[in-house]
């Protein structure tokens, strides 16, 4: 069982950045693949980045390579989300997610869930 805390949301004109981060508990935090997922207002939840327990393996949604960055510290058991040059469209509630096994993006394969994180940016 994993439980799942996000936080670092919050307003931010057009061109800023933000860092997400995700608190998770359980002592195997280490082995999961986490996830960022974001969910508009009346859009279906996202993925936006994915990362490998060694770190070894990432994913990134077309619409924020380049922008965004995912990393991890299982000494820490957070995960974060670098996000730089924030546009309006990147406005969302922004979701950590887990799952063992393999990398993947559905969000139906993503086992935990946090409770969300609003991200706001205006133009």
């Amino acid at each position: 069982q994993v439980q799942l805390v996000e936080s670092g949301g919050g307003l931010v004109q057009a061109g800023g950045s933000l860092r997400l981060s995700c608190a998770a508990s359980g002592r195997t935090f280490s082995s999961y693949i986490m996830g960022w997922f974001r969910q508009a207002q009346g859009k279906e939840r996202e993925i936006v980045a994915a990362i490998s327990w060694s770190r070894s393996s990432t994913y990134y949604a077309d619409s924020v390579k380049g922008r965004f960055t995912i990393s991890r510290d299982n000494a820490k058991n957070t995960v974060y989300l670098q996000m730089n040059s924030l546009e309006p469209e990147d406005t969302a509630v922004y979701y950590c997610a887990a799952r063992r096994g393999i990398l993947t993006t559905p969000r139906e394969e993503y086992d935990y869930w946090g409770q969300g994180t609003q991200v706001t940016v205006s133009s």
